[in-house]
């Protein structure tokens, strides 16, 4: 009688055994009930429908949560680096996200990163791991709130204190983020993305059409700091590399989305549609941007044009910067909801814990957002500060760990099973450093913009967006 083991929830195993008289298609669908009964959110027509996200709609959110605004560390690594530096890291990102849907769909009981972490290391390391998502998704929820926030003052022209633009962005992304299902959300991202997408095509076009950058003195000689090859110092490089990096590391935040797909084993179709447009659409946007821009290129880069384009291009991203910080802090809520809930009746039914909660979640972790957003109210350090710290160790070291969790015994297998072996401890050692260099380097950056005056004060009234490298 052959055995087939699953896990349950995270902290036990299951052991169902299957009858020696089936078929070996009758087995195959054997395991797949098996692991179906083993998800998160179960399929029920009574409760709230969490099963309900098709893999065109995951793509759609994938490709939301990850495209932002173009990476403005070009002048730092140069064209040539810097375009190097958006190929290899897109393409490490898609990996290690194919690593995270493969193990998910061996083991459907996990939610999130924080789960596959107790499979892999036991309570220790889901907790650690649960703390980092945490981090990176508020502080993403951040960088949402320091984005619409600039574009109500480009829009006013500065006509309330920024604190108010920032508080009134949290109201608006902690509203749409409380809605419950990915499925509502996901139309939501339709919106957010094409939004987004024509806001960056805008700029894109608007550079090539001024005669020189719009933070650039506008009379006498200028230097545009076009460079095909840069030769930055460690802690620029490192700070530069970072940014560029966590551009497309927000691959942890796909699983949640997995577990809300209708079929998970489509993951990877969604997947590769949103890193190969991500990768075109970074490559091609950042390097023309650079070009016409140089140094003065504007954080977030919406405000690279200057003048009426800044304005049209905010106006028309509206929707997309608000639905990104909306999609962070969703992810972060279900996070804290699902570990709040799980194994009980609440999870999926509208009952008042399970609004209580839910709203709880995502109203608290808005109004950490916000906190955090205006203390360190500068778009691009607070993004490289989130890859170092969080996105390093979740998007390349934890991948590392998981494929060797589950392919230990290539480390005594065939040449090629043993490069793969020693290529993701190779992984492990690339986050360790990748967090430690550039959260060292991040910081550096940070005391030095607010010794400069680069950065004001904390929850200043002052436009937080700057320009220049």
């Amino acid at each position: 009688m052959a055995a087939v083991v699953v896990s349950g929830a995270p902290d036990e195993k299951v052991d169902i055994k299957s009858s020696p008289t089936r078929t070996g298609s009758e087995s195959v669908s054997i395991n797949e009930a098996v692991l179906e009964s083993q998800e998160v959110f179960k399929r029920t027509e009574d409760g709230v429908d969490f099963r309900n996200v098709s893999w065109p709609f995951a793509a759609v959110i994938f490709l939301k949560t990850i495209f932002a605004t173009v990476p403005s560390a070009m002048y730092t690594l140069g064209a040539l680096g810097g375009a190097l530096s958006v190929v290899g890291w897109s393409c490490m990102n898609t990996y290690t996200a194919v690593i995270q849907g493969d193990f998910k769909t061996r083991h459907p009981e996990c939610h999130t990163l924080a789960d596959m972490g107790y499979k892999v290391g036991g309570v220790w390391l889901k907790e650690l791991i649960g703390a980092l998502y945490l981090i990176a998704f508020v502080l993403c929820a951040g960088t949402g709130i320091i984005g619409l926030s600039t574009a109500f003052n480009a829009l006013s022209d500065h006509a309330a204190c920024t604190v108010w633009w920032a508080f009134l962005s949290t109201v608006i992304i902690t509203i749409a983020a409380s809605i419950r299902t990915l499925r509502n959300i996901g139309w939501l991202t339709w919106a957010g993305f094409l939004s987004i997408f024509l806001a960056v095509f805008i700029v894109v076009i608007g550079v090539t059409t001024v005669d020189r950058p719009a933070a650039a003195p506008q009379s006498g000689p200028f230097d545009l700091g076009y460079h095909v090859i840069a030769y930055p110092a460690f802690a620029e490089g490192m700070t530069a590399t970072t940014t560029i990096f966590v551009s497309s590391a927000g691959t942890s935040a796909f699983l949640p989305v997995i577990s809300e797909m209708r079929n998970p084993r489509d993951y990877k179709k969604a997947l590769y549609i949103c890193m190969g447009l991500v990768l075109c659409m970074y490559l091609s946007f950042s390097l023309v941007v650079y070009r016409w821009t140089g140094q003065w290129v504007a954080n977030p880069s919406l405000g690279s044009a200057g003048g009426t384009i800044k304005k049209v291009s905010y106006g028309i991203g509206l929707v997309g910067l608000a639905v990104s910080g909306c999609v962070y802090q969703h992810v972060a809520a279900k996070y804290l909801f699902v570990r709040i809930l799980r194994n009980t009746r609440h999870l999926q039914s509208n009952t008042a814990i399970h609004w209580v909660t839910w709203l709880g979640c995502s109203i608290g972790l808005g109004a950490v957002a916000f906190v955090l957003a205006e203390s360190i109210a500068i778009f691009n350090y607070l993004l490289s500060l989130v890859g170092s710290i969080c996105f390093a160790p979740m998007a390349i070291s934890i991948p590392g760990v998981l494929w060797l969790f589950d392919f230990s015994y290539y480390r005594t297998g065939s040449l090629w099973q043993r490069l793969q072996y020693f290529f993701h401890w190779f992984l492990i050692v690339l986050g360790l450093f990748i967090t430690v260099g550039g959260t060292y380097s991040t910081i550096l950056a940070i005391k030095d913009a607010y010794a400069t005056g680069l950065i004001g004060s904390a929850f200043s009234c002052a436009d937080n967006s700057n320009s220049g490298h």
